[in-house]
């Protein structure tokens, strides 16, 4: 039997990648429910796990050893990643508000976004200190820091604000990494360190037993402890505390108190203090019950907890559990925190202190403890499970709710124009969108006519090209801005500039509203491109699919004379790519949790760079021919190039732009589907294997989503071509290669390696 995809009923969205929320992603993975959609919403795709940070900090781990994944936990949870931030929500229209993008809806919200350090008191702190958290900030100001000290002459002094746990640990463990830094540098290890608080005495929270250990040990580390010493103000050259001003420090580190961010309370969910939402004993919003919160964001007016990641992790499989149980109609079960938990912190050198209730012990064993249950737990979200295929079975409490379709539809869906998107619902989706205008376009999307109407103004030539795939990305409004993108890149390498674009979206079948906002998603996206090049979309067609599909009609104008063709390469051209390769491998090695979302996320960034400007600057250089990379691969597309041109092209392996990580993801023998086919283009000319174990070899192969330009330059302005790119934003554009004459009526492409010996070069002949 086919299988016939769910439709969607009900959106879950989660906001933040916290400990809570991971646990809830692979719970869903693990145990996904049909006609649920899950999104998760998050600025970062690599999120940090904060019992490991002193040790990142210390050197003691590596970013990966202390970050999961997101997008590969998202991925595996069939969820919808969107990279962005939440400025604001709309708790009457269910809407979440962003920085970069629409609004999206939800049906169930729930909130794992952690805590911020209070500045906002201080006049100055913003401005002039940094605060550990979000850690994704923290980090490149760590990074910067190790490279200014590497200038300084004077003693550099760090001062730390806040002595809770996070604030003690941190100093230590930036104390350790800088004297290995300084002792690798051949420096003395002269460094001072401050430690500042509001209290009375170190580590408020934890017992007398364990403040007299580390008081011990910040006293033989010469750590100087300001206590009862709160910041009043922070300026460039130094702060004023209650002590008076202290001189210059080169870095001010903000560990305080917790608070949240200021959209929550500005909402109108319920929320205590400091801005946290607040939650009953199942982890939902007293005033929104649709809405769930764990972690730092969260109080319990209950039982109340400190702020600490032992209560996030432990939140997390309740609150998974609490989700799916109110999904399916179920009534949730209370979440009962403990009220005794064991507490490990470490001292920056491998060197820990254990504590629970009224007991603590210290020592190397301790340290080595935290290591391992931090690993283990890390372990968990890395090492992720083979699923069962998905099933199109509602559960009753979501098939009860498809009230407004017609049941025997669902089950069998039909075809032709059938499947067509209703008006409503495409009026929906279309309400207060706005195309480009331009006057060249009689007809349009605003007349609903049946047909758009262009005009060709006299001179100009009508350049047309049409694109379609399913969804490179799960986020609709991503999707559309690559999908356009990558539509225009046809009219971009012929040397034409777009007019007008025609719509063809496939859409899963779901509710109404849920198919709505879909189609508008999309179309918003591709629009903001549109919007940029300024051309109209002007119409098109939309229909239900087994998945999110999408693709342009898109047309052109260029001067008859002035088309940018691909057989008019000359012999001596330097060739030159505008955009690195591997967006094909990449995202194979994605469906397959093998990529790293970082790799994912500057691979996206690639794809939504326009080649607009681009092609302008290889005009202004002379260009003789030109196309985009794209399906068949750079070997494929230059190939077809040289055959029309009847000539030769020697490639410098060395010399190909790479997208980070597409190199590995081959090497653990990891290829996109079309890799195989587009391969053949070198496998029937019988040439010498060895030549493919250049490390770069497989992306000639690769095929390219919304890739770079390939163009003939002529050799004298290739270097100042180069250079007007990279100024221009396409940090990545290179010189790969020369365009030559043929050896023999067969060779069309030579590949060529700095090393000959290891990498011998070979031609590719016709086919």
């Amino acid at each position: 039997m086919q299988y016939k995809p769910p439709p969607i009923v009900k959106d879950l969205v989660l906001v933040g990648g916290g400990h809570s929320h991971i646990a809830v992603l692979k719970r869903f993975g693990m145990k996904p429910i049909p006609g649920i959609r899950l999104t998760l919403v998050c600025r970062d795709v690599h999120t940090p796990y904060s019992g490991m940070l002193p040790g990142l900090i210390s050197g003691h781990y590596e970013y990966d050893d202390a970050h999961i994944d997101l997008v590969k936990l998202a991925v595996f949870a069939s969820a919808r990643f969107i990279h962005d931030e939440v400025i604001g929500m709309d708790l009457y229209q269910k809407q979440l508000k962003f920085q970069k993008r629409p609004p999206i809806s939800y049906d169930f919200l729930s909130l794992n976004i952690g805590s911020i350090p209070s500045m906002h008191s201080v006049p100055g702190a913003a401005e002039f200190a940094v605060a550990v958290k979000p850690i994704s900030n923290f980090l490149p100001r760590w990074e910067a820091l190790l490279d200014r000290i590497k200038q300084l002459k004077e003693t550099p002094r760090i001062a730390v604000v806040g002595a809770g746990a996070g604030g003690v640990e941190l100093t230590l463990s930036i104390q350790h990494r800088l004297h290995q830094y300084f002792q690798a540098l051949g420096r003395s290890k002269d460094l001072e360190m401050h430690l500042f608080t509001s209290e009375r005495q170190i580590l408020p929270t934890h017992n007398a037993w364990v403040r007299k250990k580390f008081e011990r040990i910040l006293g033989e580390r010469t750590i100087t402890v300001h206590l009862s010493s709160p910041v009043i103000s922070v300026a460039a050259n130094g702060f004023l505390s209650s002590e008076g001003f202290c001189e210059k420090f080169h870095e001010i580190v903000w560990v305080t108190h917790a608070s949240a961010t200021s959209w929550l309370a500005e909402s109108g969910i319920q929320t205590g203090k400091q801005g946290f939402v607040v939650v009953d004993k199942y982890l939902r919003s007293l005033s929104h019950p649709e809405i769930f919160a764990a972690g730092d964001i969260a109080t319990m007016e209950s039982s109340p907890r400190e702020k600490a990641g032992v209560f996030a992790v432990r939140q997390g499989p309740p609150l998974a559990n609490n989700l799916q149980r109110t999904l399916l109609g179920k009534n949730p079960k209370p979440y009962r925190p403990q009220s005794k938990f064991l507490s490990l912190v470490s001292t920056g050198d491998k060197y820990a202190v254990a504590s629970r209730s009224s007991w603590s012990v210290e020592g190397r064993w301790v340290w080595k403890l935290k290591d391992w249950i931090d690993r283990r737990f890390m372990s968990k979200y890395e090492d992720l499970p083979e699923m069962e295929g998905p099933t199109n079975e509602l559960p009753d409490a979501l098939s009860s709710q498809l009230l407004d379709l017609n049941r025997s539809a669902f089950e069998m869906r039909c075809r032709g124009c059938a499947s067509k998107l209703g008006p409503v619902t495409l009026q929906g989706a279309l309400n207060n969108f706005k195309s480009v205008i331009r006057e060249d376009v009689l007809v349009g999307l605003q007349s609903r006519d049946d047909a758009a109407v262009m005009e060709v103004p006299v001179g100009k030539v009508l350049v047309q090209s049409v694109d379609f795939f399913p969804a490179i990305v799960d986020d609709p409004y991503l999707f559309g801005q690559i999908a356009a993108n990558h539509a225009l890149g046809d009219i971009f390498a012929m040397g034409a500039t777009p007019q007008s674009a025609l719509a063809v979206a496939g859409i899963p079948f779901g509710t109404q509203g849920k198919t709505q906002e879909l189609l508008q998603q999309l179309l918003l996206g591709a629009n903001e491109v549109f919007q940029k090049t300024s051309t109209s979309l002007a119409g098109g067609h939309s229909s239900e699919c087994p998945e999110m599909a999408l693709g342009f009609v898109i047309n052109g104008l260029a001067d008859k004379d002035a088309v940018l063709r691909k057989d008019r390469l000359q012999d001596g051209d330097a060739l030159i790519l505008t955009k690195p390769l591997g967006t094909g491998v990449l995202f194979a090695s994605e469906m397959r949790l093998k990529s790293k979302g970082r790799w994912i996320k500057s691979a996206i960034e690639t794809m939504l760079q326009s080649s607009q400007e681009a092609v302008e600057i290889l005009r202004q250089h002379g260009a003789t021919a030109c196309t985009d990379v794209t399906g068949f691969g750079l070997a494929g597309h230059l190939i077809e190039m040289l055959q029309f041109s009847r000539l030769a092209a020697e490639v410098e392996l060395d010399s190909i732009p790479v997208l980070a990580g597409s190199l590995q993801c081959f090497e653990a023998g990891i290829t996109s589907s079309l890799h195989h086919e587009n391969l053949k283009v070198w496998d029937s000319t019988g040439s010498d294997p060895r030549s493919a174990k250049h490390p770069a070899f497989p992306l000639l192969f690769d095929p390219q989503t919304a890739g770079g330009l390939l163009t003939g330059i002529p050799e004298s302005n290739a270097e100042g071509c180069i250079k007007a790119l990279q100024a221009s934003g396409y940090s990545e554009a290179k010189r790969i290669g020369r365009i030559c004459k043929q050896d023999s009526a067969e060779s069309l492409l030579k590949l060529v390696s700095v090393d000959s010996l290891k990498h011998p070069t070979n031609w590719i002949t016709r086919n």
